[in-house]
Formats: structure tokens, sequence, C-alpha cells
């Protein structure tokens, strides 16, 4: 789960992180009232959940009320990747004289909380890695003993000079208290500015928490907004289905992540493009596919849909019943190719033979059948 910057700022502050002053506001006019709290010059950024913000206009200075009112409602009638903007962020401008960038993220290869830190910040850290990795610098906390100071003093010193060191280990600490306490798969700072000869803040700010954790921390669950996650989405995790949506045109309906992973590199080997990821779990019954179906036919980019059940714990009659719901309850407006094997696999083909329709034994064949009537149109 992503949260918004400003709700970033509030979880770092309270784990001691210092920052600029900054509040968030909804309208130009709060805007200007917040702006003229904290003092000016202030720096306003749209409050969205994907990147390029500087790119898209969505990040300005301003250093009177007029500008900041100016500012601000240009942000706000900004629609950024789609997403409209409503909320800024207006912060306290500070005289940058260094950035770093400083991070805490879970190394799962490795099982432990991997430090990061350079003394290159303000940048996409990403693209730093490909460029110039030498100025990346890591450091490992086993979880089970947790962080050795002396060890993290040691590793900071590398990009911090003497006279801020003290802070960038507090700060370190800090963030790994923040990401154990409310398992965060990423709390970022970017950048860790230095504003004066001996002080650093936080000028940017970056969290990301583990789903599987969320039942455990009601007041992160508080902070999900409508933004991270689509109407269906929503309804499919209200169903108990995995469904995220992608860009192409090939609906895709599949039991089991691996094989969901499997039909989408299938797809797009021999050309096609998936709509969505969308797996029904293991115990599916035919309301899940009757739900699935729902939500994949509101995609009015969709050509076509794949359904493919390899059936372990699933029962292929149980897929074959919620195909036959779904065919009387909604419109299916894009061919339907089917793909059925495993458990109750004979029972499941009956049925669905019963109403005029068949299904295929192999994966390739059912992918290549899809994107043939994909194309036709049929």
């Amino acid at each position: 789960m992503k949260i918004h910057e400003y709700q970033a700022r509030e979880l770092l502050a309270s784990y001691g992180v210092p920052l600029p002053p900054g509040k968030v506001a909804r309208s130009a006019e709060e805007a200007v009232q917040v702006a003229e709290g904290i003092g000016l010059p202030v720096v306003i950024k749209a409050q969205v959940l994907v990147g390029g913000r500087g790119k898209a206009g969505g990040v300005k200075l301003a250093g009177t009320p007029e500008e900041v009112r100016k500012a601000a409602g240009k942000i706000l009638d900004l629609t950024i990747k789609d997403i409209p903007v409503e909320a800024v962020l207006v912060a306290k401008a500070v005289d940058i004289q260094k950035e770093y960038y400083l991070s805490v993220t879970v190394d799962r290869a490795n099982k432990k909380v991997v430090c990061i830190v350079s003394a290159s910040g303000g940048v996409d850290i990403e693209e730093l890695a490909m460029k110039e990795p030498e100025k990346i610098l890591k450091a490992y906390i086993d979880p089970l003993k947790g962080p050795d100071d002396k060890a993290l003093r040691s590793f900071l010193s590398a990009a911090f000079p003497s006279e801020l060191l003290d802070q960038a280990v507090e700060v370190l600490l800090n963030l790994y208290r923040l990401l154990v306490d409310k398992d965060c798969s990423l709390v970022e700072i970017n950048p860790y500015a230095q504003i004066d000869a001996a002080t650093l803040v936080a000028a940017d700010a970056k969290i990301n928490f583990d789903d599987n954790g969320l039942p455990k921390h009601a007041d992160v669950e508080a902070l999900r907004t409508e933004e991270e996650y689509s109407r269906e989405e929503i309804e499919a995790k209200e169903a108990g289905l995995s469904f995220v949506s992608l860009e192409g045109d090939i609906g895709c309906i599949v039991n089991g992540a691996g094989l969901a992973m499997a039909t989408m590199d299938l797809i797009k080997l021999f050309g096609g493009q998936p709509a969505n990821f969308l797996d029904v779990g293991g115990s599916s019954s035919p309301q899940k596919v009757l739900t699935a179906l729902q939500i994949l036919t509101r995609n009015q980019k969709l050509k076509a849909i794949l359904i493919n059940i390899f059936g372990g714990i699933t029962r292929c009659d149980d897929i074959a019943k919620g195909i036959l719901i779904a065919r009387d309850q909604i419109d299916l407006p894009v061919p339907l190719v089917i793909r059925l094997i495993g458990t109750n696999e004979a029972e499941g083909r009956a049925l669905l033979e019963q109403a005029g329709l068949e299904a295929a034994s192999e994966m390739t064949e059912a992918v290549k059948k899809v994107l043939e009537k994909a194309k036709a149109g049929v």
C-alpha cells in the first residue's frame, strides 16, 4: 500500500525525523492560509500516488500569497497520469546546500533489511543505480538481531561528513524502527537535505506498506486512499480475488498466481497484451467466476477474454458453472476462450458442451486462439 507524501511526513515526524514545516491543503485559499502560517516562501506539491509530478507541473515554488493562490489553483486543476489532483502539500521552502538519499527496505533474497544511502540524492535512485552504481552504498540489518549502531555509523561515514553523522545515524535508526513497527516495505527520504552547516531535514518522503501486515495496523489501514486502487480492484479484493489492472486488451481469468504470470507471459510471447492479472484462487466458486467476468467486461479496451484453469483444489465443474451463470446474467461483449484441465475436468467440459461451448486442453492452443479472436473481432 502506498500513501501520499503529506501522510508519510506525518509518520516520519512521529518517529523523530526533522522536516520543514508543512501541511496539506485542498483548495487555493487553504493553501494561502497554510503558507502564511508556516512562512513564505513555500513549495507546493501535488499529492498523487504516481511519479513525474515535477515534469507534469505539479511542483511549484511560491514567494507571495498571490503566487501561492495562483500556483495551488493551477496544480489542483491538473490531472497527472489520469489521476486528478485533489490536494497539495504546502511546505516551507528551504535553501538546500547538498542532497543525500536515505532509505530502508526489505531485501527478501537476503531475508534482511537493507539500508541504502547515497551522497548523490535528489535524483531517481534507479537511474543512478544503473549509470553510477558506485555512488550507492548498502548495509544490511538482521531483523532477528536488530541494528548495530557502531556498524551503521561506520557505514554512514562514507557518505556524510563528521558534523552531520550523528543526525544521519539517528534518522536511519528511526527509519528502521518505523519500517519494523508498521510493517513497511519501503521508507525513503529523497532528498535528505542539508540546509546549513549542521542541519539535515527530510525534504521529501515516501513510505510503502506490506499489504499482508495491514490487518495488524488499523492506523495504517486508515491512511488508504481510493486513488491507489481502481473500483474494480476494490471489488475484486472484497470478493476474494487477486486483481491488478494492466494496459492491454486480453482479459485473463486464471487460478493460481504462478499460472496467471505464465499466462500473461505467453500472451506477450505471441504478440498480445494482457489487460489484467486476475487469480480466482484455489477453492474457487461459481460466484467468483461471475464476479471476475463482471469486473473484466467493464474494461472498454477489452477485445477477448481467456479463462485458463488448471484444476487442483479448484474444480473445473465449478468454473464451468460460473461461466454459464455469467453468460445468463451479463452481456459478454467480447469472445471468450476457455482452457480446462485437472480436477473434475470431464464434468466441467460436459457442462460447457451441453451449453454449446468448448474448452481447449493445451495452454498454448488457448492463448493462440484468444489472440486470433481478439484480432478478428469475433
